[in-house]
């Protein structure tokens, strides 16, 4: 089956609805393009962990530095109980 679709002047194309359904794109998702022998290819790209960030409600979670300094912390407490054993 064949779609077209206008290429906007920003660049910009517009996936039609069948093929978003297929692939089970929602807005905001990431598409990801691959050329092959002149042809594209275009599939849902795949998330990473980063990608995802700040989308969890975690109750007290208030940013990735304070995590970042406990978890240190932990770790180093952790490193100190070891060594006096």
């Amino acid at each position: 089956m064949e779609y077209v679709s206008n290429l906007t002047s920003k660049g910009q194309v517009t996936i039609p609805a069948s093929i978003r359904k297929a692939l089970g794109l929602k807005p905001r998702d990431k598409v990801a393009f691959r050329m092959e022998n002149g042809t594209v290819r275009i599939q849902p790209a795949r998330a990473s962990v980063r990608d995802s960030a700040g989308t969890l409600n975690v109750p007290g979670f208030r940013s990735m530095k304070q995590l970042r300094r406990e978890t240190e912390q932990l770790v180093a407490e952790r490193a100190l109980k070891r060594a006096a054993k």
